[in-house]
């Protein structure tokens, strides 16, 4: 008996789209949208800090240095990098929902503690802020596997794309809301604490109050996670964990019956019996490191994490510094012309305008289409464009500085935020919940979204030294390649639409490919 025919597994593939689903993404979507608040909220602030805490005296305002600055962007996504190792593979071990309780609270007791420093000397803030923000960042790599595997397992596969990629979309909202919170926060400031512009009068125009408006700004991102705590550690786990890992089919027959308010026949006696004909030799539970992995994920392992790199390279690097872009470009003023919290005010409102035009219009365009041209079309055209922006930005990089032609550069600039929402930055989140076997997708999700976060990391480091040492049009000629090579690699994503999650894995039919790849490993005809 092959595992689709299970029949919890297949109420769960045929079911209509019911209360349960939503449910589902608001409470995994709602950690992504903390998850992307706390990564990006950063960004708004670090000129803040520089002003408050390195500023010494000279003609222009404190900045960051480059160390210092790099470590800020940087740390959390160290973290976020381990997070998603570690508990990919721990939701592979203990089960989606009892490691799930875990990543929420790390990250709200992260992002409420980076906003509190030891004293005020400005390495032992610097320490303190990048200490919490790498467990800030722990926390939310856990939540990439297993928000994703928790929402592929439990959805039809009907509309199992756009569960997904809602849940993702949910990153949209949150840096719009990181936008609008370093906004209200600002504007609030600069009313009740009146301050001249840094050319005016240096001294006066970082107000002492100015410390305490970025710390409101990265402990916000406790609150939406808190709120859904409760909900997350009163969820099921999934079907296919329990009838498929755990092998307890009953229990699996059980949760999925509430949920889904209809009666579904327990198999227990099937799935001992199925684990007897096909599992009986244990060949057919391979682990990560085997030939038999190999053989039949390697490529789609090496496609979804090289895709996800390569993204995260030109995506980060875009979101992270588009302050710095923005600036050497004119659109955002020059330092010295604004007081210091009005500085925040100005970065938030671009990065809250490219938010709210491009990145989540472009996240939601992939939730209405994946399921209707599938995910390799949109990845592939996401890339494409990304690579024709970003060469369009570059190679005629000096018109674009020009007086009167920027409003031109922030249009193309946008575009490539909505293609790669509306494309890789989504698809790579959903594929890689869908294309291995229940026993090891939560750990290759955590695996592929790591190297997405190597990208980051790439990214955060790189293009502030690259920036200076080689200028901004040829790092974006860079990412410009990077691009077209996620692009390329593309060709090693399978295509996942309109199939279940054990047809596409393989799972469905294990007992004849583990029986044929057993004989012909002997040497013999099948």
């Amino acid at each position: 008996m092959a595992n689709e025919q299970l029949k919890v597994l297949n109420a769960l593939d045929v079911a209509k789209t019911q209360l349960y689903h939503f449910t589902a993404i608001v409470i995994a979507g709602m950690g992504f949208f903390t998850d992307s608040y706390d990564l990006f909220c950063i960004s708004l602030v670090t000129k803040l800090l520089g002003r408050v805490y390195y500023y010494e005296g000279g003609k222009n305002p404190g900045s960051l240095p480059q160390n210092v600055s790099a470590a800020i962007n940087g740390v959390a996504f160290c973290g976020t990098l381990a997070g998603q190792l570690f508990f990919g593979w721990l939701g592979d071990k203990m089960g989606r929902k009892r490691v799930y309780g875990m990543t929420l609270m790390l990250m709200v007791i992260s992002s409420l503690a980076s906003g509190l420093s030891f004293s005020k000397d400005p390495k032992t803030v610097v320490a303190t802020l990048c200490f919490f923000r790498f467990w800030l960042g722990f926390g939310i790599g856990g939540d990439y596997p297993l928000s994703a595997t928790i929402m592929s397992e439990y959805a039809n596969k009907k509309t199992r794309g756009a569960f997904i990629a809602a849940v993702f979309a949910m990153q949209g909202f949150g840096i719009l809301s990181a936008g609008a919170v370093a906004i209200i926060v600002s504007s609030i400031f600069k009313a009740l604490y009146p301050a001249p512009a840094f050319q005016v009068n240096p001294v006066l125009s970082t107000v002492s109050q100015a410390d305490y408006v970025w710390r409101i700004i990265l402990m916000f991102g406790a609150i939406p996670a808190s709120l859904t705590y409760y909900w997350r550690i009163k969820m099921p786990e999934t079907a296919r964990y329990t009838a498929l890992v755990a092998k307890n089919t009953k229990q699996a027959t059980e949760d999925m019956s509430k949920i889904l308010q209809v009666e579904i026949e327990a198999e227990q006696e099937n799935v001992q019996q199925l684990d007897q004909t096909q599992g009986g030799n244990n060949e057919n539970d391979f682990g990560l490191f085997t030939k038999r992995f190999l053989r039949r994920h390697g490529l789609h392992l090496l496609g979804t994490a090289i895709t996800w790199f390569l993204l995260d390279i030109a995506y980060y690097s875009q979101n992270l510094f588009q302050k710095d872009i923005f600036s050497a470009i004119g659109w955002i003023p020059e330092a010295k012309t604004m007081s210091a919290i009005e500085e925040v005010y100005k970065i938030a409102r671009a990065q809250t305008l490219i938010a709210l035009c491009s990145t989540v219009p472009g996240y939601w365009f992939t939730v209405a289409l994946i399921d209707r041209i599938g995910r390799f079309t949109i990845q592939l055209m996401g890339f494409f464009f990304m690579t024709v922006f970003m060469f369009a930005l570059a190679i005629p990089y000096h018109h674009w500085t020009m007086n009167g032609n920027q409003i031109g550069f922030v249009v193309m600039y946008s575009l490539t935020f909505f293609f790669a929402n509306f494309g890789p930055n989504a698809t790579t989140f959903v594929v890689p919940a869908e294309i291995f076997p229940a026993r090891l997708r939560s750990t290759c999700h955590g695996i592929s979204a790591a190297a997405g976060k190597a990208g980051a990391m790439v990214g955060a480091f790189g293009f502030l030294y690259a920036q200076n040492a080689i200028g901004v049009r040829n790092v974006l000629l860079l990412l410009g390649v990077a691009n077209f090579l996620g692009m390329m690699f593309t060709f090693l994503v399978p295509e996942t639409k309109g199939k279940s999650l054990e047809e596409i894995s393989g799972e469905a039919d294990e007992k004849t490919t583990t029986n044929r790849e057993s004989a012909l490993e002997a040497g013999l005809q099948v």
